[in-house]
């Protein structure tokens, strides 16, 4: 006696599971030019690296002797895999059954995709394509009345959700039309990208229509709109483009905010010069400049990985490396607003530098700021407000932090080129043409005050100091990870997520407590 009529038992029902939504309904996904999620699952990880769980959970249709017909799997498939050889959870929602939707789902699947990843303490990446939460039209056909959204006991993936941002690394890919509850999940997350035919709502067209507004998928919530508005961080052509972004985004991030992130071997030289440099900031001060390849300039070859570009655009943020040691690197650009900080701009460097927080990554700031942005504009935006909780967001980092003073550094905004009271962590380097005070304004926009040090002093930097890349990369080995794993396991996580609330004065107290505890031992 054996148990083989029951393994044999169980591959059926697995054949049944990667049947999916049906032979037609996957050659409709397939004909409007989107993967499986099968597909997409093994175009992300490494080569038959994923481990499925709760293949065979779905809806199981028997005959009149009891016998199994047919078994229409969940529309959510998970488990593990790996990538670049690293392990992580990985969650995608199965269009061809129910239209990926939330309702039509066994609950427990999407649950335990977030467990696991929070009590493993593996990053997490989900496939979305879906919508629903809040009950759908089918739901109501079927089972006679809609679902209460969470229901009694039902907010336990809502716990998970938060949870998993202050634990561990988050990804999130649009794939398709993504509304509702699938909205949620692509916006809780550290890093998210979509397809450039994607789209991403609260509602779909039919919806918002009832509110006058005629609008198409993409007029609504494409890939344009989102990039602008911060919701969505980068925007691609392919599925295959988005894998490899996430791929990236991953390489510069520990497993969990319980381990440092990884350091790579480095073949760029520490002590190489850029001549380019020299020449990359014009004397001028009303003309602008391109600041990315100074960024280039200064990382590591091929290092800096930029995020949410159309997003804030006044601030460049990205991660980059230097000495093979992951950092976020925070910009200004001149070729918007000459780099004032906007109310976007605040958010954006809130939701950054809680993120380089939570995940240990050392901040290189090359700084370049006239101050807040004014006029009618900016004061309908709140702009100070956003601004102030910005300067709050900086002032409670407890990670290295490393501003250059590029050109100018003027107003409130100006202020905020160090976490206030620790001077003894930031390295503040100046070029000769910098420019600093409280505020002067010219009769011209854009606002570019003078210099108010005197023309006859002479630069204190040599020529050949202005092109190296040698300051930025000394603080990068005198900050080295070695020198902090032993406190940086006693010190509380800090939620980083699109969501800009602030942590509560308790959790503040105790963070700096454990912090000072796990230095002095």
């Amino acid at each position: 006696m054996n148990w083989k009529p029951e393994l044999d038992e169980l591959a059926r029902r697995e054949a049944f599971a990667r049947q999916m939504g049906g032979a037609d309904k996957v050659k409709r996904q397939r004909e409007q030019g989107r993967l499986t999620v099968r597909e997409r699952i093994d175009g992300l990880l490494d080569h038959e690296s994923f481990h499925e769980i709760g293949a065979v959970s779905g809806t199981a249709e028997y005959d009149d002797k009891g016998e199994l017909k047919n078994v229409t799997p969940a529309n959510c498939v998970f488990g593990r895999g790996k990538v670049d050889g690293r392990t992580v959870v990985v969650v995608g929602d199965d269009f061809t059954v129910r239209g990926g939707s939330a309702d039509a789902s066994i609950a427990a699947k999407p649950l335990m995709a977030e467990e696991m990843a929070h009590d493993f303490r593996l990053p997490i990446i989900r496939l979305i394509e879906g919508s629903g939460g809040g009950g759908s039209v089918k739901t109501i056909e079927t089972k006679g009345a809609a679902n209460l959204p969470g229901g009694v006991g039902g907010t336990r993936w809502y716990e998970y959700t938060t949870a998993n941002l202050a634990r561990v690394p988050v990804v999130g890919l649009g794939l398709g039309s993504v509304a509702g509850l699938g909205a949620a999940r692509l916006a809780a997350s550290h890093y998210s990208v979509m397809t450039k035919s994607s789209a991403m709502f609260v509602a779909g067209p039919p919806v918002v229509k009832r509110l006058g507004q005629d609008l198409g998928k993409q007029e609504l919530g494409g890939a344009d709109v989102q990039t602008r508005a911060g919701s969505i961080d980068q925007a691609v052509e392919t599925e295959e483009e988005a894998f490899a972004y996430a791929r990236r985004f991953l390489s510069y991030l520990p497993q969990s905010v319980y381990e440092l992130p990884p350091t790579l071997r480095c073949d760029d030289d520490p002590q190489r010069s850029e001549d380019s440099l020299l020449t990359a900031v014009p004397r001028e001060r009303r003309q602008v400049y391109k600041m990315r390849p100074i960024v280039n300039a200064v990382v590591d070859r091929d290092s800096f990985f930029e995020v949410a570009a159309n997003f804030g655009r006044p601030v460049i943020t990205g991660l980059a490396r230097l000495e093979g040691r992951a950092v976020l690197i925070l910009a200004s650009d001149p070729f918007h607003y000459g780099g004032s900080w906007t109310a976007d701009a605040c958010q954006k460097i809130v939701r950054w530098v809680d993120f380089a927080e939570t995940f240990h990554l050392p901040v290189v700031y090359l700084m370049d700021c006239p101050g807040f942005m004014i006029g009618l504009e900016a004061e309908r935006a709140a702009t100070i407000r956003h601004g102030v909780r910005a300067m709050a967001a900086v002032n409670q980092t407890t990670v290295p932090w490393c501003t250059v003073i590029v050109r100018n550094s003027f107003g409130v905004a100006g202020v905020v080129h160090q976490p206030a009271g620790r001077s003894r962590c930031v390295m503040r380097g100046r070029r000769p043409i910098g420019g600093r005070c409280r505020w002067r304004a010219e009769s011209k926009p854009p606002i570019a005050p003078t210099s108010t040090r005197p023309t006859t002093r002479k630069p204190s930097w040599k020529r050949s100091r202005i092109g190296s890349t040698g300051c930025v990369r000394r603080f990068a080995r005198q900050r080295s990870s070695g020198s902090r794993r032993s406190s940086i396991r006693a010190r509380p996580a800090r939620c980083s997520a699109n969501s800009r609330a602030s942590p509560s004065p308790c959790e503040r107290r105790a963070r700096r407590r454990t912090w000072r505890s796990g230095r002095s031992a």
